[in-house]
């Protein structure tokens, strides 16, 4: 992992956010620390968070896991989550089989229906883009993981359904990359339901 440029650490003043996040500390509430990260993304800029992606999608290519992988689990980005649609369009030209989380019921795992880019698209309950023809159900051999937060340990905090927790313990098979800014990185324990991703890539 890269540090973020100089122009943005300079624009990033340490607020009582940084303070609680840097400090670890055992009274700050996993919704309380989700809701601190996910505005902390949203306060970059667009531009800036689209050379993230860029920086990032980069990475990803240098991945042989990825590049190993016939089917690819990837995600629709939602609250300025880090956009990688232009990997997906490579990784398609390139012949890997993407596929698209959908929830199937509360308290279950994801499903992941084939998907192409440029397929038809509608809105789930929760706001996140899925193919709108969801009649092929794949299994991913390698899955990229969309986080709100992760610690140095590559546990996820996720925005607490625990889809993708039950999702990787029905796969244990698949390499798991978790996706994130720098920023979001913090200290939180592991719960017992928790599991760790096999890495985490950042800008």
């Amino acid at each position: 992992m890269t540090q973020p440029l100089p122009s943005v650490k300079e624009e990033m003043q340490l607020s009582p956010a940084d303070t609680i996040l840097s400090s670890a500390s055992p009274t700050v509430s996993r919704p309380d620390l989700r809701k601190i990260l996910i505005e902390r993304r949203k306060a970059v800029a667009l531009a800036q968070r689209q050379a993230w992606d860029q920086r990032i999608h980069e990475k990803l290519l240098d991945f042989p896991q990825l590049m190993q992988a016939s089917i690819i689990g990837v995600y629709s980005p939602i609250r300025c989550e880090p956009n990688l649609r232009d990997l997906y369009s490579n990784l398609h030209s390139a012949g890997k089989q993407l596929a698209l989380p959908v929830v199937i019921a509360k308290n279950r795992a994801l499903g992941f229906v084939s998907w192409a880019p440029g397929d038809s698209m509608e809105k789930d309950d929760f706001g996140v883009l899925i193919p709108a023809r969801r009649d092929t159900f794949v299994q991913p051999d390698l899955l990229l993981i969309p986080c709100v937060g992760y610690n140095a340990a590559h546990f996820r905090l996720g925005y607490g359904g625990g889809f993708y927790d039950r999702t990787l313990a029905e796969l244990p098979q698949a390499y798991s990359i978790g996706i994130a800014y720098q920023l979001a990185s913090c200290e939180f324990a592991a719960e017992p339901f928790d599991l760790a991703m096999n890495c985490i890539v950042t800008e």
